[in-house]
Formats: C-alpha cells, structure tokens, sequence
C-alpha cells in the first residue's frame, strides 16, 4: 500500500505526525516552511530556546525589529518575548490550514515557558497564559516541563483551556503523572463549561538521551551483555510509554472525558536525532512508528527520514515484552532506571536554562548592536 510513498507519507500513513524541532524567521520568510509542509509531509513545529538562539545569531532576517525594539530601550526579556512569540504566530498562521483539516490535531506551534520557572507552579501558570495571548492563535501550543511543580501547572493551564505540550519527559512514573495532570486538566475545564474538544495535548517523551547517558555506563562496565544492550533502552523506553498511553486512555476515567468531547493526550518522541554515528540515522524515527503519536525531529533527521527511512508499519504495539526485558536486563547489570531518569530530568532543566541565558545574551548584543548603528546615524 506504501510502495509508491515517499518515506515522509508512509510514516504519515502509519498515523505519526511529523513535526519539525526547529524555527527561524528566514524559514518563514524564504517559503522553506511551506515548502517542507508540500514536499516531506511536516503538519507541525516545536521550539526552545536554543532553536531561538540560534536563529537569531545567524542572517539579518531579526535586524529591523531588533531596531525597533532598541530605538524604544526594550529590555531583554521583553525584546526576547516580542522576538519569539511573533516567529511562533506567523508560522501558526503558515500551518492553519494544517490545523483545520486535522480538527486541531496537527498544524501546532510549540513556545515554552522561560525555563527558570520550571519549579515554579503559579509562575509557570501565569508565562503560559501570557504566551498564549499574545500568540494569540489556536493552533499554539505552550510547551511545560514536566516537573514535579509542573505538574500542578500542566493541570491548572490545561484547566484554562490552554493547549500544552508538555516536555521534558523521561521516566514512566513520570509519564503516568502527566497524563493524570492531563486529566485533572480537562475535568476542571469541563466543570468550567470549557468545550473540552479545543483543548489539545502532546506528551514528549525524550528518546536519545536516554541512550546516551545509559550506553555510557555500559561501556564502563563494558562486557559483552553490556555492550550488547547498547542503544536499545531509548527504545524500549519509549515503546513502555506507548503501553502506558494505550492503558491510561481506556480506563473509565478517560473514557468518561474523551465521550464528553475530549481528546487523547498523544505521545511525542523528542530528542530523535541520532546522537551515535554508528547508528542509522532515523533510528529512533522507524522503530517508534505507530498511530497516534508525534515525532519532532531536527532538520537533520527529517532530511534523512525523507531520503532514506524504511517505514514499514506499526513498530510498537507488540514490543511490550522485549521492551520490559530491556529494562530489567540493565537492572541486572546494576543500572537504576530510576537513576538514570532523574538525572536526565535535571540536567534537561539545566540545559534550558543555560540555552535561555545563551539567548538572553545573543538578544542583549543585538540590542546593544542596534542601539549603537541608531545613534551613530542619528
């Protein structure tokens, strides 16, 4: 039935959403952003800070509003809200039609809160309902990290109304928490008369990472089960989390939701470019194929998934118990899954907020930059 599909539209025909992890306004402006829509089947985007940073530090596409910004001394958290929250709502506006022909489902922009508020509830709770209005669009989506203060902040925003994909997700335990969130969410909305069929949420759940911090620690054990278990945990991780989500969305707790109008909290697979160069390149984008869920992935990735991926159906359901036997084989071997996860929790906290002060200081340079070519010409 996919014979004659491209890579990009038999992964799409398998019931995965391709979103791409990055955004600039020079993607926006030079019609490359349509352009991946028409031709590599991407129904989406997801951002951070790094994606930001990054943007602006190349090409002049930023020159004339960080002019402005400065001519009016914008300080630079603000400069940094004005910059971001207008990129995210003119490639909303790009994926609207995306958004209308999938009832809400795809056609999303993510922008996450400022990530020094990760351990924040209340302030988290009021930067998301503030990037919403000013995005002002409803195919936005407010990215959360899924700590344990967020978690009462992924309910209280989801309570509002506000669509959430929440980020930053590595255990199960973990994972099980934000679907309860999620719920939570959508009861208090439902008792506020809210029409729970407009609220929309994606769960990602970061893949890579976990193969990179486990596989270092296989290689230091370094016999032969060890390094025979290699880049498989990412997987098997992500594939239990698939379990997890078909279990949670048929107890009678979601059902009673999802017959109310609303919709199912659908899985994300994050950090999917291959951080190993001996692996394939769209590892964690074939194995992970499976109805129902989001794959974000770099540039990178998407290029080679187009090229090259061997889509070939449903790689998960099924998986469960060599999954499970992943994970209890590390057990055996003396690595904590726990462990591991909290560890890549906080560091995933950590690595936000070094990426938020990068952007900070490339838009403090800008503005300053700015600030000294306008009054050089006055």
């Amino acid at each position: 039935m996919t014979e004659n599909l491209s890579p990009t539209a038999a992964l799409t025909a398998t019931g995965v959403s391709i979103w791409l992890d990055d955004l600039s306004r020079e993607r926006i402006n030079s019609g490359g952003l349509q352009k991946l829509i028409a031709e590599k089947n991407v129904v989406g985007i997801t951002t951070n800070p790094t994606i930001f940073a990054s943007a602006l530090a190349k090409g002049e596409a930023y020159d004339a509003q960080v002019a402005e910004l400065a001519a009016v001394g914008t300080g630079v958290t603000d400069a940094v809200f004005e910059i971001t929250t207008d990129d995210v709502a003119a490639a909303c506006d790009i994926f609207r039609h995306v958004y209308d022909t999938t009832a809400g489902f795809d056609g999303r922009v993510s922008i996450e809160v400022e990530p020094g508020l990760a351990h924040d509830a209340a302030g988290t709770c009021e930067e998301a309902k503030r990037l919403w209005a000013k995005v002002d669009r409803p195919n936005a989506m407010i990215k959360i990290p899924a700590t344990v203060e967020g978690l009462d902040a992924i309910a209280r925003t989801i309570g509002e109304g506000i669509s959430v994909n929440v980020t930053l997700i590595f255990s199960l335990e973990r994972y099980r928490e934000v679907i309860n969130a999620y719920l939570t969410g959508l009861e208090t909305a439902r008792a506020a008369g809210i029409d729970l069929s407009t609220i929309h949420s994606v769960a990602s759940f970061f893949v890579s990472r976990v193969d990179s911090e486990i596989n270092t620690r296989l290689e230091a054990i370094g016999s032969d089960e060890a390094i025979a278990l290699k880049s498989k945990a990412g997987i098997a991780n992500a594939q239990l989390a698939y379990q997890a989500f078909e279990q949670a969305f048929s107890t009678e707790r979601a059902t009673t939701l999802l017959a109310a109008g609303a919709n199912k909290q659908r899985p994300l697979w994050a950090s999917t470019g291959v951080k190993d160069p001996t692996l394939p390149d769209t590892l964690y984008v074939t194995e992970l194929a499976v109805a129902d869920v989001v794959n974000t992935m770099p540039e990178k990735t998407l290029d080679a998934t187009f090229d090259h991926a061997e889509v070939t159906g449903d790689a998960v359901t099924g998986s469960y118990a060599a999954a499970n036997a992943v994970l209890d084989e590390l057990d055996a071997l003396g690595i904590s899954y726990d462990e591991v996860t909290a560890l890549l929790e906080r560091e995933g906290v950590d690595k936000f907020v070094v990426s938020w002060n990068e952007l900070l200081d490339t838009v403090t340079a800008a503005l300053e930059s700015a600030a000294i070519t306008t009054g050089s010409t006055k």
